[in-house]
């Protein structure tokens, strides 16, 4: 369960529940074999080495409040599709229960509803009802559905003639216009032309205040950030995180670079160890722990650990950027006149930043181990990274102190 303080608000827990997830866990089986003639050869007990379980969802447990909008994210893997259908009704937990209430729209794999041999106004019809919506429902909101999708003259053409763009644009519009009490999205508004996108986006926020539920499943946290007032972070089948976006996101870029970490360390052999290899990296706050947010005010400190044989000269360069990996700052031993010790065996540098005024969001580390002549010894993009305390006043790289003041002549 998650912790006390990451739980939905009170004002959000007093609106009506519109789907709730208990104790809810899946499990898929995983076969080795890939052919019947395998599968028949593997019959018996040896069959049962290839095959496994996975499971997807483990003892899961949410209430989604009428009017929220949700995001939900993790790596690949984590179990977030497999809840968001399971919310759905499109698969059956294993063990627990799924409630829901009201009509759903998912836009989980958009055109699965539809007929290639069929035209677009005969699969409007064939997948609205697919959603839910009587034939005259459908009839009521044909015209918005093809202005929406903008396809035109070819809307009494078969649909396996259209392009691809124009195919998502239809699913999308019908799904959009079934009046869903809850929308599910899963990944669907990275798909089309910029134009449609925006398109999406204005539609998603129409849902948003009219106050339509909306659980969303995407890889762009900045969308999650965006559009969510609550967001739920998933690993190996489990909730990790349930709470504000930012703070989801900031956790989930945390485990994120931890496995890539240990990815880097893995990759880094006997010789560029003897050579010299940064081996290590840690950001944090002066006074707070490791993972912690900086707060305006506070010192940072850089900790680089370095292995290497007999490195008498040498230089250590770090570098900040933000997450679309603009450069912030970069500095380095050499343009600090720092005094460097002859590592043979292990060492370590650390830079201590003096209450850097930057902006909330979250900061990349990359560092560079250099020899006396400036050559490259090891280089480590994003070998760490520090969250900053968002300004609820402004955003980019700075954090600056800004009065305000607005008058009117008559």
């Amino acid at each position: 369960m998650p912790h006390p303080a990451t739980l939905p608000s009170d004002s959000a827990s007093t609106r009506p529940t519109v789907a709730r997830v208990e104790n809810v866990s899946k499990r898929f089986t995983i076969r080795k074999d890939s052919s019947i003639k395998e599968r028949i050869v593997t019959l018996g007990r040896a069959g049962r080495r290839h095959k496994k379980d996975f499971w997807a969802l483990r003892d899961v447990s949410l209430d989604i409040y009428a009017g929220e909008t949700i995001g939900l994210i993790g790596h690949n893997g984590s179990g977030k599709s497999t809840l968001l259908k399971m919310i759905g009704g499109i698969i059956e937990p294993t063990s627990g229960t799924v409630v829901e209430r009201g009509r759903l729209a998912a836009l989980l794999e958009l055109g699965a509803g539809f007929h290639p041999d069929l035209t677009g106004r005969e699969n409007i019809f064939l997948n609205a009802s697919v959603l839910g919506l009587s034939r005259e429902e459908t009839e009521a909101q044909f015209d918005d559905i093809v202005a929406f999708a903008s396809i035109g003259d070819f809307i009494d053409t078969q649909v396996k003639f259209y392009s691809s763009g124009m195919y998502v644009r239809l699913a999308f519009a019908v799904a959009v216009h079934t009046d869903p009490d809850v929308l599910l999205v899963d990944e669907v508004l990275a798909v089309g032309d910029e134009a449609f996108q925006r398109k999406c986006m204005d539609r998603i926020r129409d849902f948003q205040h009219q106050g339509r539920t909306i659980i969303l499943v995407s890889h762009s946290l900045d969308q999650v950030v965006d559009l969510c007032g609550r967001c739920v972070l998933l690993d190996k089948g489990k909730v990790l995180f349930d709470g504000k976006p930012s703070l989801a996101v900031a956790q989930f870029r945390d485990l994120l670079e931890e496995r890539r970490l240990q990815e880097i360390n893995a990759s880094v052999g006997p010789e560029q160890r003897r050579r010299g290899a940064v081996t290590k990296v840690v950001a944090s706050a002066v006074g707070r722990g490791v993972g912690d947010l900086v707060q305006p005010g506070d010192d940072v400190d850089i900790r680089i650990g370095i292995v290497a044989e007999q490195l008498s000269t040498w230089k250590c360069r770090v570098q900040i950027d933000d997450t679309m990996g603009q450069k912030v700052y970069v500095t380095g031993t050499d343009w600090l006149d720092m005094e460097l010790p002859v590592i043979d065996g292990e060492g370590a540098v650390a830079f201590r930043l003096r209450a850097p005024a930057l902006g909330g969001g979250k900061y990349f580390i990359n560092t560079a181990l250099l020899d006396g002549e400036g050559q490259t010894l090891h280089n480590v993009m994003q070998a760490t990274s520090f969250n900053v305390e968002p300004d609820a006043r402004a955003i980019g790289f700075l954090r600056i102190a800004i009065d305000g003041e607005a008058t009117a002549s008559e």
